[in-house]
């Protein structure tokens, strides 16, 4: 199933406030005193490393918002696969737009495919020793999170919270300042609507047991070994969603799998992830 694109009118003022910040107060003022009016240009954007496409609406809407005239034919869609060479678009008319809107365009896609790229490895591995799901979390870019929580669905993963209304999500720090994991819980029941669900971090199997007699959607296991974690696992019993977090990686994220949990949530593919380097060149065809 085809990955639906983000809504335009989400993505638009994203794109259109980094056009902005680039063309600064005077445009694009080495295109323009270069590159005669009448030029055309024949371009593509293809790849130069193997990994997952994403981002591409963004970079459609950038060469659109400088010149709506412009031809555009998408080649690869957010999700897919490419290889060294592969076309991801095609773009042709003014080379003054297309030359102005290069580089924001490439950003964004470049920074998105990375995202998705790393999210694949991982759902890769995951893959190979269970059944969890690989989820982003909060820690993204500010004014980027649609845009990089889209890209870690097109590399096969799955969405946390969007932003603190989603859930109640009580953290170590909460727990603190409440006086301990039942206040807190019971606390959160209190307040949270019907519609809400309530997940609750732990450090130790202590806490896990506290938080499974009062009742709650979710546990978040945070930085616990495999072992610790299996046992966990068996605690819970199915009667909540499992998550793993902390210390993440690809190195890690197999033996973390294979514990039995349902979801494992990873930092670093929105906050580090390296980008897919994507080129901008002249059309060969």
């Amino acid at each position: 199933m085809a990955l639906p694109p983000l809504p335009r009118l989400l993505v638009e003022p994203i794109v259109r406030a980094a056009l902005l910040e680039d063309l600064g107060r005077a445009g694009d003022v080495t295109t323009d005193s270069v590159i005669p009016t009448e030029a055309r240009f024949d371009a593509v954007i293809a790849s130069r490393q193997p990994g997952v496409i994403a981002g591409i609406d963004a970079a459609v809407i950038a060469f659109e918002l400088i010149d709506p005239s412009l031809g555009i034919v998408v080649e690869r869609r957010d999700g897919a696969t490419v290889a060294p060479g592969d076309v991801v678009m095609r773009i042709n008319g003014s080379a003054r737009a297309i030359l102005t809107a290069e580089r924001v365009a490439l950003n964004i896609a470049c920074r998105m495919s990375g995202v998705a790229t790393a999210t694949a490895s991982l759902v890769e591995i995951a893959r190979r020793h269970g059944k969890a799901h690989i989820v982003c979390t909060r820690k993204t870019t500010p004014g980027l999170r649609a845009l990089e929580k889209h890209a870690v669905k097109a590399g096969g993963g799955s969405n946390h919270r969007f932003g603190l209304d989603d859930a109640v999500l009580i953290k170590d720090n909460h727990i603190a300042v409440a006086g301990g994991v039942v206040p807190a819980i019971r606390a959160a029941k209190a307040h949270a609507g019907h519609m809400v669900k309530i997940e609750v971090e732990v450090d130790t199997l202590a806490q896990l047991e506290e938080a499974m007699a009062e009742g709650v959607d979710a546990v978040l296991l945070d930085n616990m070994t495999p072992p610790v974690l299996r046992e966990a696992v068996s605690i819970v019993g199915g009667r909540a969603l499992t998550e793993a977090s902390g210390r993440v990686s690809r190195e890690t994220v197999g033996p973390i799998a294979a514990s039995g949990v349902d979801l494992i949530s990873v930092g670093w593919i929105t906050h580090s992830a390296p980008i897919l380097d994507l080129g901008l060149d002249a059309a060969s065809v």
